[in-house]
């Protein structure tokens, strides 16, 4: 019995010749120009408060010193032109970046001792060297060391104290044993931990813990006196 042509010849399916239906976003486009924002918002005419590497600036300047006597003020920023390209910078393991130079300016008062009236004494601006700043590649990676790397977005707890306890599974006694975590707007976290003997244990995240013998604050309730040692 001679046999079809199908059953001599085994279908096969190309699936790359099926016919598009969307068009494939670009899925690096939000980091490439989040980033860029990042760099660049000094560039803009109106740059929003704190927005980019000018909002971060405007965060922290100005600065004052204990009798206001001099402040120095925020003026510019400006990233210069990297020294090596990506290629070379994987070829020689180094990391692709761009100096970052900040223009400040300081001013020195005089103060009437009888009145108490400022005057200004002197005016200083000047470039500062502040760092390399790690540049994006047209893939959306990072150049560190000589190797590529990814940035992979996460979620990160809001600021606040957060509370907990470990269910009595810690001693055998099932003794409850509080803690609390501290998470700043900025710096590192804080972590306070009870012991089974009424301890408190303050570490840092991911450091030892550190027991404080200093009274850090006190206050009256309704049973009297109470002191926290930390």
């Amino acid at each position: 019995m001679a046999q079809s042509f199908i059953g001599r010849k085994r279908l096969r399916k190309y699936y790359g010749k099926i016919r598009e239906v969307l068009d494939m976003p670009n899925l690096i486009e939000v980091q490439k120009s989040s980033y860029d924002l990042f760099l660049n918002s000094g560039d803009q005419d109106a740059p929003l408060d704190g927005e980019g590497i000018q909002g971060v600036f405007q965060s922290v300047f100005p600065i004052k010193d204990f009798n206001e006597t001099s402040i120095m003020e925020f003026v510019g920023y400006e990233l210069e032109k990297p020294k090596y390209d990506v290629e070379e910078c994987q070829q020689r393991d180094m990391t692709y970046s761009a100096p970052l130079k900040v223009t400040l300016r300081l001013i020195v008062f005089d103060i009437d001792e009888d009145t108490g009236a400022k005057s200004v004494k002197d005016i200083k601006e000047q470039d500062v060297f502040m760092g390399d700043m790690p540049l994006m590649t047209p893939n959306g990676t990072f150049v560190v060391n000589g190797t590529e790397r990814v940035i992979v977005s996460q979620m990160h707890r809001s600021p606040g104290v957060f509370f907990d306890h470990d269910k009595g599974k810690t001693h055998s006694s099932g003794k409850l044993l509080f803690a609390c975590r501290i998470i700043p707007y900025r710096g590192s976290w804080l972590d306070v931990e009870f012991d089974a003997k009424d301890i408190v244990y303050a570490r840092m995240t991911e450091e030892e813990n550190y027991q404080y013998n200093v009274t850090l604050f006190s206050w009256y309730g309704p049973r009297g006196y109470y002191e926290c040692l930390l």
